[in-house]
């Protein structure tokens, strides 16, 4: 039976649920393996839901996040300079020395594929 999740025991025994449930693909009777992913599919929806409020990933540092993704890309400080204004500005802002700017954030988005309003909470 589905039902709403409203506490910790209910969101467990979703997981306990869910894991039962993940080869539901692998069903061979075509209506059982329906009902089985429709029941999967309603029990995470409902969970994702119980852990989005209970359970919320904080924002990371904006700054954290640059620099992560510059390791990710392997790319130096001189290989970001144009999405800051300059070498110098890639030091300030990466030590904390500078706020980012409107500017600095749409480029670093757009070129580094970090989501805006990650970045947004450093103005």
């Amino acid at each position: 039976m589905i039902k709403p999740i409203t506490n910790e025991s209910d969101f467990q025994e979703a997981g306990k649920v869910i894991d039962a449930l993940l080869d539901a693909d692998l069903i061979e009777n075509p209506a059982d393996r329906k009902r089985a992913l429709d029941i999967l599919e309603a029990i995470t929806v409902l969970a994702i839901d119980y852990e989005k409020r209970h359970y919320p990933i904080p924002k990371p540092d904006p700054i954290e996040a640059i620099k992560e993704r510059m390791e990710q890309l392997h790319l130096t400080r001189k290989d970001v300079a144009p999405y800051f204004g300059g070498e110098n500005r890639v030091s300030e802002v990466l030590n904390k020395k500078r706020n980012l700017t409107i500017k600095m954030i749409r480029e670093l988005s757009k070129n580094l594929g970090i989501p805006a309003d990650t970045l947004l909470t450093a103005c």
